[in-house]
């Protein structure tokens, strides 16, 4: 999830928009030729496909929290995707006629024993799926709770044997300048980048995830992979990736690079460290109009030894 950067926050931008306007039909005038009729991202020319979503067949995990769900619509109708808008609904309307790859091809790369291009269908194969119910908190200060259905990212990296050099792992999602906002539409450097230390990224909560709702991910919530850390604020959480590396040093990313005092490299769940513009005490979960305390780490306390003895007012 990418995060809006306004400069204040409104009561209707922590409450689903459609309990206030509608903005469809403004995006309705938008020229078709923003999401359609371009040239073919694959160099070999391979017919393309509009995104469809499909079910898939997941185990429940222990590791789900038993809250109740924000609805499917809830989820997929209002979400920080900067490639296809900078607001909340305008994700879901413009990649409708997106036209994707035929073929999604991941590049691993860096220290690693086994770097290789891998489709999506080889990667879903390196683990049995897992449904797991997983809350999740924004910088903007509103919070949902979705089923996702992925398995440990830890799976992927075991796979392909980083060697001792690699202390990070940074993530690079899908940027096709034809049917996608320009960085300065958008307002932010694209294509858009993240990255893990290492033991965050092995830790069995760090999702890879593929699906939601028992099917696979629409365009607008990070379709065909995507990560989901939820003791992480949502940007971290990148969408849509094309590469994965293995790297020695620290790796940018989007939202740290271009304001670094509001979002930190490591981004936990901090209720105690506010935002410079507003506090994170406090939290409003999609489709409530009451507002709930922030709990540490996002109430994944789990994470916590990975942090010990930092400071995690200076690493935020």
């Amino acid at each position: 999830m990418l995060i809006k950067k306004p400069a204040d926050l409104r009561y209707s931008e922590v409450t689903p928009q459609s309990l206030y306007f509608n903005r469809r039909k403004f995006l309705a005038g938008i020229p078709a030729a923003f999401a359609a009729g371009h040239e073919l991202l694959s160099p070999s020319a391979r017919a393309r496909a509009a995104v469809t979503t499909t079910k898939l067949s997941a185990v429940k995990s222990p590791l789900s929290t038993t809250e109740k769900m924000n609805s499917y619509d809830d989820v997929t109708h209002y979400n920080n995707y900067y490639e296809f808008g900078t607001g909340k609904e305008e994700p879901a309307e413009l990649t409708k006629k997106y036209k994707a790859p035929a073929e999604w091809v991941v590049s691993v790369e860096g220290d690693c024993a086994k770097p290789g291009k891998f489709s999506i269908d080889q990667l879903m194969k390196l683990a049995p799926l897992e449904e797991r119910i997983y809350r999740h908190r924004c910088v903007e200060r509103w919070s949902i709770v979705v089923p996702w259905i992925g398995f440990s990212l830890s799976n992927l990296i075991k796979h392909v044997e980083p060697t001792s050099t690699a202390k990070f792992v940074a993530f690079e999602t899908l940027y096709d300048n034809k049917q996608m906002l320009s960085p300065r539409e958008a307002g932010i450097p694209l294509p858009y980048v993240e990255g893990l230390r290492m033991d965050e990224a092995m830790h069995p909560l760090a999702l890879l995830g593929f699906g939601m709702y028992g099917q696979t991910l629409p365009m607008q919530d990070g379709w065909p992979m995507r990560m989901v850390l939820p003791w992480k604020y949502g940007f971290k959480s990148i969408k849509s990736i094309v590469k994965v590396r293995f790297v020695k040093s620290q790796p940018p990313g989007t939202w740290n690079e271009y304001a670094a005092n509001e979002y930190g490299f490591y981004s936990n769940v901090n209720p105690n460290r506010d935002h410079p513009r507003w506090s994170q005490k406090k939290e409003r979960r999609l489709g409530e109009f009451s507002i709930r305390d922030t709990l540490m780490f996002n109430g994944y306390s789990e994470v916590a030894s990975l942090y010990s003895g930092m400071d995690l007012m200076k690493f935020y």
